[in-house]
């Protein structure tokens, strides 16, 4: 077994935060959710898994997830195909719900313990899609609003590309931005385009 497939596993039995979820409104417990690759050049780095993808086991699996490979310009084969995109969110279990029913941010925990030892597994990488703030925190220290960072898009490079959450609620935003959708989304799909 390879050392990118040891940690994949040690990574699905990792139950470090079972006593916060068990706290939480759902009471569930940690299910983590990671797609690692030591081929593909394309990873997304999310937030965390919602509710959806906690049951189903497999990321982006959802609204969220149309809408993700919309913005690429893939299908959903292309996006799965672990080959050619990684996965590799913040967080890598649902969160939970608070007592009103709000999605709870994603614990820091996930990136502390896992991130840098996978993200050293996999350095044939070349584009990160960095996916809402907490993503776009930890790549780019932003310290600006998810608004201003995926407007600044141009300035970090061809290595990473900070987008919105593509949650359905977001669908004002994208409405009072919208050059994203002239701008921003045509330039994303030439860059995975590229790496695909």
């Amino acid at each position: 077994m390879s050392a990118l497939h040891s940690l994949e596993a040690e990574i699905a039995g990792c139950r470090a935060c079972a006593q916060r979820f068990a706290a939480t409104e759902t009471r569930h417990a940690p299910r983590p959710v990671t797609r690692l690759s030591d081929t593909a050049r394309i990873l997304i780095a999310g937030q965390a898994p919602g509710m959806r993808v906690h049951e189903s086991g497999l990321p982006f699996d959802d609204r969220s997830g149309d809408r993700l490979r919309g913005w690429m310009g893939v299908d959903r084969e292309t996006f799965y195909d672990r080959s050619r995109i990684a996965i590799l969110p913040m967080a890598f279990c649902f969160p939970g719900y608070d007592a009103k029913g709000a999605d709870l941010p994603p614990p820091r925990l996930c990136a502390e313990l896992w991130r840098e030892k996978a993200l050293a597994l996999m350095p044939q990488l070349r584009l990160t899609l960095l996916v809402g703030l907490h993503a776009q925190g930890w790549a780019l220290g932003a310290r600006r609003g998810v608004t201003e960072t995926v407007a600044a898009w141009r300035e970090f490079g061809e290595a990473a590309f900070p987008l919105p959450h593509p949650s359905w609620r977001n669908t004002g935003w994208l409405k009072r931005n919208p050059w994203f959708e002239a701008e921003a989304l045509p330039a994303l799909r030439a860059r995975v385009a590229a790496w695909l």
